[in-house]
């Protein structure tokens, strides 16, 4: 993305953003999760820290929340209430421990100091020689609502304190999921609408006029900062705070530098047990707990240096669309792929997610270009939620499914049955596509399965004992001789050739999947380039468009492949058996670098067998002669094209004895 280019994505992102924070903050309304608003601001603040001369005093990254309302008296805060900068990994957080360290004396941080991150409204409270005198909320960080009346009906506020000092406490009020769901029910039972979440409940009741309202709310008021008086640390500040009589979260804790792996392993155990908790939560606050050296660190923009909010994975995210693809599944079946920029989500990396059919693409009006909400069907599979259409590119067009399938598959016909949803291959069965994919799976350039051929396919899929290629491992002898084609013998002979398929070459395993467009020289760079299946799996296009060879097209077909359901599931389903590639090995080979060419009739060993020794040797096959072309290597009878544009070329010539020479056969 260009200056321009992020230019224009910057202002469309600050408007949305904004129009969202006016929604949520002053209206108490939510026009998407916040998650999906996190998702949008993270984005926002990476273009601006990659342009920092974009940055405006307006944008959303320069300010903490929505406006203070006019219905209550403003407060200017003597200490700004600051929001803090998102993280979403434990690399970002390694990260921004690094920067810090670099800018204090010693450069080293001794400790941090870890808290839950509330999910409610954000509320500081003032004590005057011990009597609670003010409740100001947030606001905008400067300016916040004078809200007293409201807050000093929580009950959980101790209304005076045992000490004469100045006290500012900063905290957020909120209410528990279990009296949030008593509240719903109450609802419920008497026909009024339910509430949308205890967040904004909790903001709702505090920013009603009539005090009473509040206090008919179970509301509860959890500390996080001690502003006055100033102690040494943090973790000193929560003591305080708890002897003054303030309820905390109780999920504080102090961490030496010295063992971080500590802190890194228990954001993962709250991720997982945060759930049980008595309130909602959306991520952690790192801290450093020192507090001279946190204040001395400073703020930028609108966010302080020593501190951070972890963020758990979302279960909603926002990315955009790179491209669509048409994947054709074993039943014949086209289904459409949206292709993302890879997002973080639910603790996993998505780059991909089924659009189903051509009416679903026609109702989210998704395209290419376009910035999506997306999200984890029951935790598992991502899904398109939702389109921003405020974010569309001008140049945007309207995705023709028919056209994209004959510019993808132009050798291929597609017909839409009467009362389906579905496109699918016209002229082709599913058991027909079934046994065509299993032959060329047993195939000589594939797994070279004795027994698989295409009359035993047949026998195999006609009978119901094979209905995908991962139930060939699970066939036994008795199953197989009990076949009309088949005897003792025979049964035995082809279940031994299935199980001895089971741990193939990477390069012969991603040849067998039946790819469109990758064949066995294609197969064979991806294995060198990618090393195990698992690594292919998790590749980008720009990962497979750095291989030479491969243009778009051909990457194209791959993500279809790899983005399919049904062929991710059949993938599980061989690991699961036991069937699952070797592992390519990356040291280098005698022929790494050079390329060959066979021609002509080899007397021992045939063609295939020859290229794939030369393949396993690390050398690049090929079938025409250009410049780069190492040697021709000659059996009987070839290719008189081949050996004048050899000769022509100053291309040498090997023979059959040579050739086994070279390949130590």
């Amino acid at each position: 993305m260009n200056k321009e280019e992020a230019k224009n994505r910057i202002e469309k992102l600050r408007e949305l953003i904004n129009d969202y924070r006016y929604h949520y903050h002053v209206l108490d309304e939510s026009i998407m999760s916040e998650a999906a608003a996190d998702s949008l601001k993270h984005e926002l603040s990476e273009l601006e820290t990659k342009y920092p001369e974009l940055i405006t005093p307006d944008s959303p990254t320069q300010r903490v929340a929505g406006q203070a309302l006019d219905k209550f008296e403003k407060v200017t805060h003597e200490k700004r209430m600051i929001s803090l900068a998102d993280v979403f990994s434990t690399a970002e957080v390694e990260e921004w421990m690094h920067r810090n360290e670099k800018l204090i004396p010693g450069g080293k941080i001794q400790e941090f100091f870890t808290d839950i991150k509330m999910d409610g409204l954000a509320c500081s409270l003032k004590y005057k020689d011990g009597i609670f005198y003010q409740a100001v909320t947030r606001g905008d960080g400067l300016v916040g609502e004078d809200v007293t009346s409201n807050v000093k009906t929580i009950e959980n506020i101790p209304l005076k304190l045992n000490t004469k000092e100045e006290v500012e406490v900063r905290g957020e009020i909120i209410i528990f999921k279990a009296d949030f769901e008593k509240l719903q029910e109450k609802q419920r039972r008497s026909g009024e609408p339910e509430f949308a979440n205890p967040r904004n409940l909790a903001a709702g009741s505090i920013r009603q006029l009539d005090p009473k309202v509040a206090a008919s709310r179970p509301l509860k008021f959890i500390a996080y900062d001690l502003v006055k008086p100033n102690l040494k640390t943090h973790k000193e500040a929560y003591e305080m705070l708890r002897k003054l009589g303030f309820q905390t979260s109780n999920e504080d804790r102090v961490w030496q530098n010295a063992n971080l792996k500590n802190l890194f392993n228990y954001i993962k155990e709250l991720d997982d047990y945060r759930k049980g908790l008595k309130f909602n939560t959306d991520g952690m606050v790192i801290k450093i707990n020192d507090r001279e050296i946190y204040d001395t660190l400073g703020i930028v923009g609108k966010t302080p240096r020593g501190a951070v909010a972890y963020k758990f994975p979302a279960e909603e995210a926002t990315t955009t669309v790179k491209d669509i693809v048409i994947s054709i599944g074993r039943t014949g079946a086209a289904t459409p792929v949206a292709l993302f920029e890879p997002v973080e989500l639910a603790g996993t990396t998505v780059k991909h997610a089924s659009l189903h059919n051509a009416d679903e693409i026609a109702r989210l009006d998704v395209r290419i270009g376009d910035t999506v909400i997306v999200y984890k069907a029951g935790d598992i599979i991502p899904q398109v939620k939702e389109v921003l259409k405020d974010l569309r590119p001008e140049n945007s067009t309207t995705f023709n499914y028919e056209e994209a399938l004959k510019k993808q598959y132009p050798d291929l016909e597609f017909e839409r049955p009467e009362n389906e949803v579905v496109y699918r291959v016209k002229g082709e069965s599913s058991d027909l596509i079934l046994k065509r994919a299993i032959e060329y799976y047993a195939s000589k350039p594939a797994l070279n399965i004795e027994g698989l051929g295409e009359k035993n396919v047949v026998a195999l899929v006609d009978s119901g004992l094979v209905k995908s290629i991962a139930d060939l491992y699970l066939l036994n002898e008795n199953q197989v001789a009990n076949l009309e084609r088949f005897g003792e013998i025979s049964a035995k002979n082809l279940i031994s050739a299935i199980a001895a398929a089971k741990h193939p070459k990477l390069n012969k395993f991603i040849t067998a999947l039946g790819i469109r467009h990758v064949g066995a020289a294609t197969a064979t760079a991806l294995a060198r380039k990618f090393g195990s299946l698992d690594n292919l799996l998790n590749a980008t296009e720009e990962d497979l468009l750095q291989i030479p060879d491969i243009g778009d097209t051909v990457a194209e077909a791959i993500m279809a492949w790899l983005s399919d359901d049904d062929n991710m599931k059949l993938l599980n389903q061989l690991h699961e058996i036991g069937v699952w590639p070797e592992e390519e090995s990356n040291k280098e080979l005698p022929l790494s670098g050079k390329s060959y060419i066979v021609t002509g009739t080899l007397a021992s060993l045939g063609r295939e067998e020859a290229e794939d020794k030369l393949r396993e040797l690390g050398a690049t096959v090929t079938s025409s002669v250009t410049k780069t072309t190492t040697a021709l290597i000659v059996g009987e009878k070839p290719g008189k094209s081949k050996t004048d544009k050899a000769d022509k070329l100053g291309i040498p010539r090997i023979t059959e004895a040579e050739f086994l020479s070279l390949i130590g056969h």
